[in-house]
């Protein structure tokens, strides 16, 4: 099938028509600024991929990957996205272009897929010509497949050797986190084609599972590269607090559940341990949670007081948190968007260098920060 060439300049594709509402000025520390919204007509969207040509990918946890294009959200969804299972917190849930998309025309899902006798989280490599989806095969499966549909993750980034990681979360059975022959509860890192390289942490490990690059996670849903270091950053979900921004580090075991600030959702406790040696400390924890979701890093010029500041969702706490650095230490925060969007789960700097937001709810919304 030939491939069709967009021409449209990333203004053109992201330009607000007329329907984009603005709301009144709003007042950050560092920033004055707007909250538009673009639509209102997704379902359950998780995720924001920008095109070269401007256009934008939005993932819908149903199953379907939708475009939004000159404005407007196309009525349609992109045919061939692979078949999903949904129901707690699974479904279709992250877009990640391949660093050389403009050539190849390749990206990447990651949802949960199985049958009746369990599931796992699964990405799979796809490319994009104007008929939809094409060539879609699976590159990975967080085995061993289990019943059950909460903390699954699951990010996709790529660093700058073209390296892909993904995050995977513990399916809610803990122990399985610090098990390294189970991919549950790990970050693990591929190449684009879904082989191993062959300088991951526990190859030739016995026991150990090939493609895993940290352990130790409870239910990561963010990943961001850091601009300057190349570093891979990383939010996850704790239980009843417990939350946790961290630096991935080759090998490194993040403690899950063995170490935590959390208890369980019916208060007891899990352990009284908040650091041990040989496991990696988070940057920053939230007690309580505010279960982060999404993580990008502001590069861009529109918002001068923002940029170097770390973004993430907080579902729990219905907010867009701002995350001051200082190198690779936590500095401050501020809680942006307070009440005002409920469940932000991902939150993408555009190439305008404008802020894009999605919200997940069955009439979840697009929206953008601009300055005021």
């Amino acid at each position: 099938m030939q491939r069709r060439r967009f021409v449209l300049t990333a203004t053109s594709a992201l330009a607000a028509p007329a329907l984009a509402r603005a709301q009144e000025t709003l007042k950050s520390a560092r920033a004055a600024y707007r909250l538009v919204t673009l639509s209102r007509d997704l379902v359950q969207p998780w995720s924001i991929a920008f095109l070269p040509d401007g256009r934008m990918l939005i993932t819908e946890r149903p199953g379907r990957l939708r475009v939004f294009a000159n404005g407007r959200l196309e009525p349609r969804a992109l045919p061939g996205a692979p078949a999903v299972r949904t129901g707690g917190q699974a479904g279709l849930l992250d877009v990640c272009l391949h660093p050389n998309f403009a050539q190849n025309r390749v990206l990447y899902l990651s949802y949960v897929a199985g049958d009746s006798n369990g599931a796992a989280t699964t990405v799979a490599r796809a490319e994009l010509d104007d008929g939809g989806l094409g060539n879609v095969r699976v590159i990975f499966e967080a085995l061993p497949r289990s019943h059950g549909r909460l903390n699954l993750g699951s990010r996709i980034v790529f660093d700058r050797a073209g390296l892909m990681y993904v995050s995977v979360g513990d399916r809610f059975q803990m122990l399985r986190a610090q098990d390294l022959g189970d991919l549950a509860g790990k970050i693990v890192r591929l190449r684009d084609d879904g082989s191993i390289p062959p300088d991951n942490p526990f190859v030739g490990r016995p026991g150990a599972r090939p493609e895993i690059f940290t352990w130790g996670n409870r239910n990561p849903q963010g990943l961001a590269l850091h601009p300057e270091t190349g570093k891979i950053w990383e939010v996850e979900h704790g239980p009843k607090g417990g939350d946790e921004l961290n630096i991935l580090k080759a090998g490194g075991n993040y403690g899950w559940p063995l170490v935590t600030y959390g208890v369980n959702y019916d208060g007891s406790k899990i352990t009284d341990n908040r650091s041990l040696p040989g496991m990696e400390d988070a940057l920053r924890t939230w007690v309580p949670s505010i279960s982060p979701c999404g993580l990008s890093f502001y590069t861009g010029d529109r918002f001068p007081g923002w940029k170097g500041s770390l973004f993430t969702g907080a579902l729990s706490n219905y907010a867009l948190f701002r995350i001051e650095l200082d190198g690779e230490r936590y500095k401050s925060e501020e809680r942006l968007l307070v009440d005002r969007l409920p469940y932000i789960r991902d939150v993408r700097q555009g190439p305008d260098g404008l802020l894009y937001l999605v919200t997940q709810s069955e009439e979840g919304g697009l929206f953008r920060l601009e300055p005021a």
